[in-house]
């Protein structure tokens, strides 16, 4: 089986083919040489997701799947949720700074934010969506835990040194890669998605 998973992010296709396996074989946009940068103006993962998986169904006609992925913390209602990749270019509202995808600055501001804030609950969730023939699936994965009040641990990506879920003493980048993907939210989502494509295969 061959899909295209529309994203050139290299931690998110490492973490996906490591979670598939031998299975499914994944394509980036890259493969396909796909070099648009496809807009993502939805209001909600879900429509974000779709989004990405309409165009490249539109434009190449593949089996396709794309994710978008917030972390979504309790005390910020709900932020920075689907800003969550360009949550600190947003401060200066109106500027004309791109939109960064720099996870340091990220970081910082969400814990300057919080501060001291004794409430530091908090949940990752992926939403995957599925192209196939024309028909569109959803599939969605959650994990909660909190905020740390420091950064911990150098494996991962994001706000993965600051997010500690649930049932465990160590951050997302604390735990390695091997544990995050058997618990992680994406690893979630990536399991609902290959069980439908193994079931549909068969």
């Amino acid at each position: 089986m061959r899909y295209v998973f529309a994203t050139n992010n290299k931690h998110k296709l490492e973490e996906v083919r490591q979670i598939l396996g031998s299975r499914v074989e994944v394509l980036s946009l890259n493969d396909i040489g796909c070099d648009v940068d496809i807009p993502e103006t939805g209001k909600t993962l879900e429509e974000n997701a779709l989004m990405k998986a309409r165009f490249v169904w539109e434009k190449y006609h593949l089996n396709v799947f794309a994710d978008d992925t917030g972390l979504e913390v309790d005390a910020l209602n709900g932020a920075p949720g689907i800003y969550s990749a360009r949550y600190a270019s947003l401060e200066n509202v109106g500027s004309n700074t791109p939109a960064s995808h720099d996870s340091e600055a990220n970081m910082t501001r969400l814990l300057r934010e919080l501060g001291e804030n004794n409430n530091r609950r908090a949940r990752f969730r992926t939403v995957f969506a599925l192209i196939i023939n024309n028909e569109q699936h959803l599939f969605e994965g959650i994990v909660n835990g909190e905020i740390t009040h420091q950064r911990s641990g150098v494996e991962g990506f994001g706000y993965d040194p600051i997010f500690r879920p649930d049932g465990y003493d160590k951050t997302f980048a604390e735990l390695g890669s091997e544990i995050k993907n058997k618990i992680s939210h994406r690893a979630r989502a990536t399991i609902k998605l290959c069980d439908y494509l193994m079931k549909i295969e068969h």
